[in-house]
């Protein structure tokens, strides 16, 4: 039975009608309106509520699936299956792949301003500050890390209250996002990692030599200002990329 949720208000005004019914789904699945495993209203109660036709709806709901959010059964309808834990974004492909009940935590392991000469030469820019986070998601049951996230945004004043009182809700995009940095487009990248390093291995509790994936996310303005770096190191047994073409 389809459990009737709360309408957590009207985001979104302003996007295209479909991009409006995937952010406001989405935001009552980010926030446990919706809970994983629940099933989503149908397709005719979603043209209902909205107001759009069938085909808008579908298009929402393709967007919700290419983030990892949902998955839709034929015949049956949409079930969510993001758990918490997931690291997509707006633009990144990279999807959790474990079907597994398994708990993750995620732990704030730093964050700081500081310059940072590898992320500079990787994106060009000259021997600027950064906002540097860096953010371990982990098993609750083992503590074995199964992604290890350092972010790297270019210098803000706005900033300052993260250094002080941290992110906001514990969300670097909310903290972005307070700072009016809009996500426009961007690129990723990802590789094999064939050993992952002694002293990455001891932070995730892994072991030393492990095969990894190696993701690193560039995201940016409609002006092409950089927005933030990413570089993450991932269970490849837990993510994988979805690609469309």
């Amino acid at each position: 039975m389809v459990k009737q949720k709360p309408h957590l208000g009207n985001p979104g005004i302003g996007l295209p009608k479909s991009e409006r019914i995937a952010h406001t789904l989405e935001q009552e699945i980010r926030s446990g309106a919706i809970a994983r495993g629940d099933q989503l209203a149908s397709e005719n109660e979603l043209v209902r509520r909205f107001s759009v036709s069938r085909n808008t709806v579908r298009k929402g709901l393709e967007q919700l699936v290419r983030q990892g959010l949902i998955t839709t059964r034929t015949g049956i309808g949409s079930f969510v299956t993001y758990e918490g834990a997931s690291i997509d974004n707006a633009l990144g492909w990279t999807r959790a792949l474990s079907k597994t009940d398994d708990k993750v935590e995620t732990r704030l392991l730093g964050i700081e301003r500081q310059t940072c000469l590898k992320t500079s030469q990787f994106l060009g820019l000259g021997a600027i500050e950064y906002l540097c986070v860096n953010r371990l998601r982990l098993l609750s049951k083992n503590g074995m890390g199964i992604s290890l996230e350092r972010s790297r945004t270019p210098w803000r004043d706005e900033f300052f209250d993260a250094l002080e009182n941290g992110l906001i809700n514990d969300s670097l995009g909310e903290t972005l996002a307070a700072a009016g940095l809009a996500i426009h487009d961007g690129e990723e990248w990802a590789h094999v990692l064939p050993s992952i390093s002694t002293a990455d291995a001891k932070i995730m509790a892994r072991t030393p030599g492990e095969p990894m994936l190696h993701l690193r996310r560039v995201s940016r303005t409609v002006d092409g200002d950089v927005i933030e770096f990413v570089e993450s190191i991932l269970d490849p047994t837990r993510f994988g990329l979805h690609l469309e073409f």
